[in-house]
């Protein structure tokens, strides 16, 4: 048996990892501005991480959510301690798909609507609901076409108003840092105006933060940046560092109905004693700060390299630790020769842009040598 062809590959074997830095099988050191797309939160194997998930393994991995775990209550309380969602409800999962898959039915529930707006270049993962709301018709499948989603600007007000004034929309899904979309960014004035006109015709609003979340971007979630509070927060990727997770923040609007919701993995034992480490090092090591400083640093830096025309950057964007760097050249030779020559990981969006999703750890010392080795390989470029 073989694998099933997904994604072209780099040809290099990845089998340890420390910190913001991963070594393959021959003992080649990498710089990892990649973070395993969003999902390395606290850096490769933190040793509280690495103890913590160790000492549940050796305990209890999983047991069913037909009885109490009291490891899903102490991460409800700590996560919305942390991020000032405390009166929010928690639906613990496996995957960010499943978040926004999640996210989609309960709104649905909640208004007995059908219709959903989503932004124009979204992402929202691949399974049925969520895959139907991300705007790239080569991955949604005839069966999942089923012309519940209309697709706007991000950014057009108008646009957005005028489907919701129709009175028949579900949910209004938006990632307030598009991934996938290139590092496009929701401006507050547009979240807000949604938000007030998602309250006034009874539609859900709901933030995709798997990828803009949990600290990435200077702090708690990106859309607290643009002063909003939405009904539905899905969150993965950098929840739990590595641990497949996912989650859905509720608000307290919603009340449970037994039987609408459920999940056999969703908040084990384990996934809960990684996530709960998790939140432990963001908080002690300030990682929500370091993400927003660092990120702020690199996003000055690159500025600079853009204003030379031999480095062929054509624009910069990008809030805390999730950067964007247009290119007038495609990316695939760029990225090809950080990480052959350079001996770097970097991320994609489109065919010209760079993405950056390092570790919240990144110090300003490596993004110094991340900037050098970038600098190189685009004068070679």
């Amino acid at each position: 048996m073989t694998l099933y062809d997904v994604y072209p590959l780099f040809d290099v074997n990845i089998v340890k990892g420390k910190g913001c830095k991963v070594w393959d099988d021959k003992g080649q050191e990498y710089l990892d501005l990649y973070g395993g797309h969003a999902v390395i939160s606290i850096g490769h194997c933190h040793p509280h991480y690495v103890e913590a998930v160790t000492q549940q393994l050796g305990q209890l991995g999983f047991y069913s959510n037909s009885v109490v775990n009291m490891l899903q209550r102490q991460l409800a309380t700590r996560l919305g301690q942390l991020c000032g969602y405390d009166d929010y409800q928690l639906f613990l999962i496996n995957s960010g798909a499943e978040a926004n898959e999640n996210c989609l039915k309960l709104a649905s529930f909640h208004t007995g609507r059908t219709r959903v707006l989503s932004a124009v270049k979204a992402f929202h993962g691949r399974t049925s609901l969520a895959v139907e709301a991300t705007d790239n018709p080569k991955i949604i499948a005839p069966i999942n076409a089923n012309g519940h989603v209309t697709y706007l600007p991000l950014n057009d007000i108008d646009a957005w108003e005028r489907e919701l004034a129709k009175g028949d929309v579900a949910a209004a899904i938006i990632e307030c840092i598009q991934g996938v979309g290139g590092i496009r960014m929701a401006t507050p004035a547009f979240a807000q105006a949604l938000q007030a006109a998602c309250k006034k015709y009874g539609t859900v609003l709901i933030c995709d933060e798997i990828q803009c979340g949990y600290g990435r971007s200077g702090r708690f979630f990106a859309h607290q940046w643009l002063d909003i509070k939405p009904d539905l927060i899905s969150v993965a990727k950098g929840i739990a560092n590595g641990f497949p997770m996912g989650a859905v923040l509720i608000s307290p609007d919603f009340k449970p109905v037994y039987g609408q919701l459920g999940t056999t993995f969703g908040g084990n034992h384990l996934a809960c004693a990684a996530a709960l480490a998790v939140l432990d090092v963001i908080e002690q090591e300030h990682l929500v700060d370091n993400a927003l400083h660092v990120g702020e640093y690199l996003l000055t830096q690159l500025r600079q390299m853009a204003q030379d025309p031999t480095m062929h950057i054509t624009d910069v964007r990008g809030r805390g630790l999730m950067i964007g760097i247009d290119l007038d050249i495609p990316h695939s030779g760029v990225r090809r020769q950080l990480v052959f020559d350079q001996h770097c990981f970097t991320g994609c969006a489109a065919t010209n842009i760079l993405r950056l999703l390092p570790p919240l750890c990144l110090s300003r010392e490596e993004a110094d040598l991340f900037l050098s080795k970038l600098k190189k390989t685009l004068q070679q470029s």
